[in-house]
């Protein structure tokens, strides 16, 4: 049995193993299929989705039904699970965006006093574990009205998300609206990652050096590096994660709040920028590179306690 999280950008496959993460963006050509025939020797594929919303798709639902369909040309009898807490074998509705309950639903007796909060490379999910039958349910739309998920994650997230001027040696400066840099960029220039990290396509497609990064960031201001200095640069990474820790903190804080949680978990990609920034168990650091595909880990798990 494997474990499998279809998201937008990544395709996160878990077996006795461990855990294989695929680069695999549902906005062009995926290839779903050819990935997935090489764990074709597994016996069967339990499996979660968020990468039903990509605009490649007309609605959600189109999404749900193009990767049903995908998996089961691989695996006929493969099991999906849905926002209602069940597994189901064809594309219902309910499918859409259950990778973040499915996690809730493996650790919720574990840790039923803590809120779990998973950085990925282009969303953060934070879920009270003490509040399953609320959780249940729930749409990206309606977490998002609720706090309980952030739009921001590790890698992907354009820098103009968060910034709109910055501050260059006393001067407030414009940031441009297009998309030249990305979390990515500002996180390997803080040090918060490695440039081996950095494993989405970059905002020009080149490199994650540190040098590329330096020049991606230059262009949020529309300027060379030679022009403005590394300094400045680094400036703007600063103020990005200045941002970004202020609005994943507080949002933290106040669902813990809401909440009554007591202790906080930290998985993803993010975990470990999560714990420098929060008083949290780096679930990395207990289950290793599982963390990082931790609903296709969950996934396998909650189907293999039903057989």
């Amino acid at each position: 049995m494997i474990g499998v999280d279809i998201g937008g950008a990544n395709l996160k496959v878990v077996d006795e193993r461990g855990a294989h993460i695929h680069y695999c963006p549902l906005w062009k050509e995926t290839p779903i299929r050819e990935i997935l025939r090489g764990y074709s020797s597994a016996e069967n594929a339990a499996v979660v989705m968020s990468g039903e919303l990509a605009d490649c798709f007309s609605s959600k639902q189109e999404g749900v039904e193009f990767i049903v369909a995908a998996v089961k040309d691989v695996f006929p009898r493969a099991l999906f699970y849905g926002t209602d807490g069940t597994f189901h074998t064809t594309p219902v509705s309910e499918l859409a965006a259950a990778n973040w309950l499915v996690m809730a639903d493996v650790l919720r007796d574990r840790y039923s006093d803590a809120l779990l909060v998973d950085m990925g490379s282009t969303t953060t999910d934070i879920i009270p574990l003490n509040a399953w039958d609320h959780l249940k349910g729930q749409t990206d739309y309606s977490r998002l009205k609720s706090r309980l998920l952030v739009y921001y994650g590790l890698l992907r997230t354009p820098v103009s998300s968060l910034l709109r001027t910055v501050d260059l040696e006393g001067s407030q400066v414009g940031i441009s609206t297009e998309y030249f840099a990305c979390s990515g960029d500002a996180h390997v220039l803080v040090n918060l990652i490695s440039s081996d990290e950095y494993t989405t396509a970059t905002p020009d497609s080149c490199t994650p050096s540190r040098e590329d990064c330096l020049r991606r960031m230059a262009r949020m201001v529309c300027a060379d590096v030679s022009e403005v200095g590394e300094s400045a640069i680094l400036n703007i990474a600063e103020a990005y994660i200045r941002e970004e820790q202020l609005l994943i903190t507080t949002t933290i804080r106040t669902v813990m709040e809401k909440y009554h949680c007591t202790r906080i978990l930290a998985a993803g990609v993010g975990s470990g920028v999560l714990s420098t920034w929060l008083d949290a168990i780096d679930l990395n650091q207990e289950m290793g590179s599982l963390s990082d595909a931790m609903p296709a880990w969950a996934v396998r798990e909650a189907m293999l306690r039903t057989v």
